[in-house]
């Protein structure tokens, strides 16, 4: 089995995470899926008790959240490594005092593509 691209585990204890079988159930696809989509950095993934775990706000009514995969593809194109983007993610906006992974799930969506374009580029 191929070793799967995983960040180590930044996140305080109490963000929830889903291991891969749950990410599996949630998506209705296989595990199988889940590594390639991790591997093909559709998805991102931490390391927590040794075995991978992907963040369940990552997610939205039972499917990827909506601009995550863009986000993360504009980021890692314009030179940012899987680490540094999953980092990004998860760092407050000074300005906006909100990170970029929760403005995902809001109106400040837009607003979190645009600065990753700026940033990448």
């Amino acid at each position: 089995m191929v070793s799967l691209p995983l960040t180590e585990d930044f996140l305080p204890a109490d963000r929830e995470v889903l291991d891969l079988d749950e990410v599996a159930r949630l998506l209705g696809v296989s595990q199988g899926r889940v590594r390639t989509l991790i591997a093909d950095h559709t998805l991102l993934a931490l390391r927590r008790d040794c075995r991978p775990v992907v963040p369940a706000v990552f997610f939205d009514d039972g499917d990827i959240l909506k601009h995550l995969t863009g986000l993360i593809a504009v980021l890692i194109d314009g030179g940012y490594q899987r680490d540094e983007v999953m980092h990004w993610l998860f760092t407050e906006q000074d300005d906006l005092a909100i990170m970029p992974i929760d403005a995902l799930h809001g109106h400040q969506a837009r607003e979190m593509m645009r600065r990753a374009q700026a940033q990448a580029f």
